[in-house]
């Protein structure tokens, strides 16, 4: 719980993290915080968003038709990219949570990544960096001549430098903008809660420029001027940053989470054999928990349990010898993330398709609109301009009246956003196949070519879906964590996407093999790629139903405080805020 003092310093005395501001002091919170900070911060996220997008959304492109790789091979290229960027965030998280603070990770990632999109717009500038121009008498002949090992060195530099930066903004960014707003401040949580659905909107106003703006520079007058846009953006976004440096509420690091985790795990193996005493009352720091105590997994409880070893009174305070309620605690909450992590992957699998092989597709289709050919890339628009149409609407309709018919502040809970989030991709990969089929068939019978806006279909699904999934994971993994933890939360929430990319690259790699290289094919006609929709559109099913069954089984986070009475006992007081399941039903 924050507690707000008389001369407006703010700590946090439940859970023992004092906010200050950058000279260390208590903060002034009419100073400090509130939506000019957290404005300031999106900056940063902005210019992140215009760096990744310009690249992602169009790489595919520039491997298949400028180095001449196959496009299986360049899918998985974008992907493991994407997925080594994401997992990163778990890193960053770890680092920001342990040592660092969310700030200077922050500030020190975004300077990585402006250096790793410097790189990349030399590796894409200079011509020995290029394999000779395959022209369509080459391709009939299959004599194209593939890109090097060295011509592709620098590339990959220049992409896992910014997968680095990029990864400790995006593992930070969100929970450290979260940090502007005093959740016990019944005015500055009413923001918060706008705040994910506004930083998602933000974020997909850098994504709209990268894939219409970028995409088109990168395609009609040089991959090296769009890149070293993407470049300048960073440089700005660190400048930004930096600059509202005095405006910010920073919370100090509260030392290695992952550390905290790995101890009560080897305490409570270590105690497997003790029992657990029937009053929770007798386990190490009961009294002075700062997060209520609960009965599931009551196996960790183990870890707290004061045995021989604690005879002396500085062994109770030995983290090595004996957890505290709070750790065992907090280690539960993190566990309990760990299955709805687990469903949320193959929506990232799903939507990586929009990166790579829809952008092929629409390839192979007319893009002509009058004299202009829209750019493959840019099509990838549609997708960013439904996920703010959805954005706006769950903030200005969704979610009012939501919060009308369920009586949750909330709106729709967050696992009821990823819910809806799971269907519509799962809609999406059906309606991308029959698109495909209608294709491939039109092309091979009939030796024409579908307008590319067929593919509008499946990106205003997938947007949708992303929407909804991307606020409500979001979201889910930062209330739902440990506060100390949050950071690590945001990186476990990002790996999601980490794994979805990989997992996109597995089955690309299995299918290709298992096919017998007849379903994904450079040359789309010739293959199967419609089959390959329809599979993922079969586990896209399977997944959600997994997902109820897990998120009806979920409890979510309770706000509490905690009460000392005579006989020391506790009385854990239930906040306003109230349980509520993944169907909408009211938990006392």
């Amino acid at each position: 719980m924050v507690l707000v003092a008389s001369h407006g310093e703010e700590e946090n005395g439940a859970e023992g993290i004092t906010v200050v501001d950058f000279r260390g002091h208590p903060v002034d919170k009419s100073k400090t915080g509130g939506w000019l900070a957290a404005g300031l911060i999106l900056g940063t996220e902005l210019a992140e968003r215009i760096c990744v997008m310009g690249i992602a959304m169009n790489l595919v492109t520039y491997l298949v038709g400028v180095l001449n790789l196959p496009s299986a091979n360049s899918a998985t290229i974008v992907t493991n990219v994407m997925g080594t960027l994401n997992l990163l965030g778990l890193l960053g998280g770890f680092v920001a949570d342990a040592k660092l603070g969310r700030y200077l990770t922050v500030a020190i990632s975004a300077i990585i990544a402006a250096v790793g999109a410097c790189l990349l717009t030399v590796a894409t500038t200079i011509p020995s960096m290029r394999p000779p121009t395959c022209t369509s008498v080459r391709k009939q002949h299959h004599e194209c001549i593939q890109a090097s090992g060295k011509q592709l060195a620098l590339l990959f530099v220049a992409l896992y430098t910014i997968a680095v930066g990029g990864g400790g903004i995006k593992s930070n960014v969100s929970g450290f903008g979260s940090d502007q707003f005093d959740i016990t401040d019944p005015r500055e949580e009413r923001r918060m809660i706008f705040f994910f659905n506004r930083f998602y909107f933000f974020i997909s106003i850098g994504s709209l420029f990268s894939v219409v703006v970028l995409v088109y520079v990168q395609d009609n007058v040089g991959r090296g001027w769009g890149y070293g846009i993407s470049a300048v953006a960073m440089v700005v976004g660190v400048a930004v940053l930096l600059c509202g440096t005095p405006l910010y509420r920073f919370k100090k690091p509260q030392g290695s989470p992952l550390t905290v985790i790995w101890r009560v795990l080897l305490l409570s193996w270590k105690k497997r054999n003790l029992h657990v005493p029937s009053q929770p009352s007798y386990l190490n720091g009961y009294l002075e928990a700062k997060v209520p105590h609960t009965q599931r997994f009551s196996f960790l409880d183990k870890a707290a349990i004061l045995d021989e070893n604690c005879s002396k009174d500085e062994n109770k305070e030995n983290p090595w010898i004996v957890s505290t309620v709070t750790q065992v605690e907090e280690v539960k909450m993190v566990i309990k993330l760990i299955p709805i992590w687990s469903t949320c992957i193959l929506f990232w699998t799903i939507y990586s398709q929009m990166n790579t092989f829809t952008i092929e597709q629409a390839t192979f289709m007319n893009r002509k609109v009058g004299s202009l050919v829209v750019p493959a890339g840019s099509l990838s628009a549609f997708l960013i301009i439904t996920i703010l149409i959805f954005t706006s609407l769950n903030e200005k309709l969704t979610v009012p009246l939501a919060r009308k018919l369920t009586h949750n502040v909330q709106g729709l809970t967050s696992l009821q956003r990823v819910g809806i989030g799971l269907v519509f991709s799962s809609f999406a990969m059906v309606v991308a196949a029959v698109v495909e089929k209608k294709r491939r068939m039109n092309a091979v019978t009939n030796n024409t070519t579908i307008s590319a806006f067929w593919l509008v279909p499946q990106f205003f699904l997938v947007g949708a879906g992303e929407a909804f999934a991307y606020v409500g994971q979001l979201e889910f993994f930062i209330r739902e964590a440990p506060e100390r933890m949050k950071s690590m939360s945001t990186g476990l929430f990002l790996s999601t996407l980490s794994m979805g990319y990989f997992v996109s690259s597995l089955l690309v790699s299995i299918v290709h093999k298992a096919s017998k290289k007849r379903w994904l094919r450079s040359n789309l006609n010739k293959g199967r790629l419609d089959d390959f929709y329809w599979l993922l559109a079969v586990l896209g099913a399977l997944n959600f139903i997994l997902f109820l069954v897990l998120a009806s089984r979920h409890q979510y986070k309770v706000q509490s405080s905690i009460k000392q009475n005579d006989s020391a006992e506790k009385e854990l007081v239930n906040s306003n805020d109230l349980k509520v399941g993944v169907g909408g039903k009211e938990e006392a």
